[in-house]
């Protein structure tokens, strides 16, 4: 021992201050500090992006869309909504079960503009629907919808497209025509705006536009209904409750969740997140060579020493320890510093909004970073790794080197 630490430690410490002649061996120890450092960063930069990319999409889909869509087989959607509703309701964790109407449509205004969009009926006597809507409205009422009057709820995005505001009047055009003596004419309706809300995905405001229920079904020509959206108490517990409601229903109904709609999507973000860790992990590999070669390096011209440490009694393992330190030090420094800045940078991105992105491409506004534990845990276990495997085997042959030859030839 020496100052409270292990001989082996302290003079693999000491190995690592490099001077005079020996100066190029320090110029090893930067390099291979520095590469570590800079992988590490980057490995926590590039998960953490990842990760909050991915919640924050995963984030705004939950809070846009139903946790669970349940519809019945055949095309004529739901003939008596109620008695569904009612067993939905019944299942433990459902929030909110309420009757929708789905249709397709196109959006024309007096002065010329249209664009193609979806009517969506829902059901305004469900307070939970309510107080979704009235979270979400920009500008304007929600009360003429409320209220059965011939009165749309729009899109901010599909409100801009269409130039129109709240007070003015758009004809929406369903594709299912109206037979009538004449032949079959497309179905047209014209609706006041009451209100324009935001959502915050570009796709659902630059589309979507809202009917009180029964108006929407007259609209689409529905007795019924086009199927029921369910609100969970935890969105994450969809596949669960899924289940349970298929089981409750039993044929000819079928549910669908938000994973499943949004599958290829998070598949793919998370295949670029394994693709991306593994090619950023080339940057530790780098350093790993760089401390490999410092050990060799240092190796080579500590022989002497070596043998003299031996010939005075210390043992394979003693020596081996002494150079694992080395290397190990070098691995840990760097892995300390790298996680140290790559927390910082999460932390100013998160707190200032450095990085901005267009909410018309990515569906949110500036890029969100999130270093969950179990991807700090994997960085820095398998930088650590990297260091060990660069350190164990010129660590091995120097604790291998016998006293004799050394001392004999130096």
């Amino acid at each position: 021992m020496r100052g409270g630490l292990p001989f082996e430690l302290f003079l693999g410490l000491r190995y690592l201050r490099a001077r005079g002649q020996r100066t190029n061996l320090s110029l090893f120890v930067w390099i291979g500090v520095g590469g570590v450092f800079l992988g590490v960063a980057a490995l926590i930069v590039v998960l953490a992006v990842m990760t909050g990319f991915q919640d924050g999409i995963r984030d705004r889909i939950i809070a846009a869309n139903p946790h669970l869509l349940v519809y019945q087989s055949g095309g004529a959607g739901l003939a008596d909504p109620g008695v569904v509703v009612a067993r939905i309701a019944a299942i433990p964790g459902v929030r909110s079960a309420t009757p929708f109407v789905h249709q397709q449509a196109l959006f024309t205004t007096p002065g010329g503009g249209s664009h193609g969009g979806l009517v969506r009926g829902i059901d305004l006597r469900t307070p939970a629907v309510v107080q979704d809507i009235r979270s979400q409205l920009r500008s304007g009422a929600l009360e003429p919808v409320e209220s059965g009057e011939p009165a749309i709820l729009l899109g901010r995005e599909l409100a801009r497209a269409l130039g129109v505001l709240p007070g003015d009047t758009v004809t929406v055009i369903s594709p299912k025509g109206a037979l009538t003596a004449v032949g079959m004419v497309p179905k047209m309706r014209r609706y006041t705006v009451a209100g324009i809300f935001e959502v915050g995905m570009y796709e659902f405001d630059a589309s979507f536009a809202y009917l009180a229920l029964p108006v929407a079904q007259e609209f689409a020509g529905l007795a019924g209904v086009t199927g029921i959206e369910v609100k969970l108490a935890d969105a994450f517990d969809a596949k669960r409750v899924g289940r349970a409601v298929v089981a409750a229903l039993g044929f000819p109904y079928w549910v669908r969740d938000w994973m499943d709609m949004n599958r290829s999507l998070f598949a793919a973000l998370q295949l670029e997140k394994l693709a991306l860790f593994v090619i950023v992990t080339i940057i530790v590999l780098v350093a790993a060579f760089a401390i490999i070669g410092h050990l060799v390096l240092l190796v080579a011209e500590k022989r002497k020493e070596i043998g003299v440490l031996k010939a005075i009694g210390a043992s394979r393992q003693s020596v081996t320890a002494t150079f694992f330190a080395v290397g190990m030090a070098i691995g840990v420094a760097g892995t300390v510093a790298g996680s140290v800045v790559g927390l910082l940078i999460i932390w100013v991105q998160n707190t200032y909004k450095v990085i901005r992105l267009a909410s018309d491409v990515y569906q949110i506004d500036y890029l969100p970073m999130k270093l969950t534990l179990s991807d700090g845990l994997m960085v820095i276990g398998a930088t650590l790794f990297l260091s060990f495997l660069a350190t164990i085997i010129p660590a091995r042959r120097a604790g291998a080197l016998e006293p004799v030859d050394v001392l004999r030839y130096e």
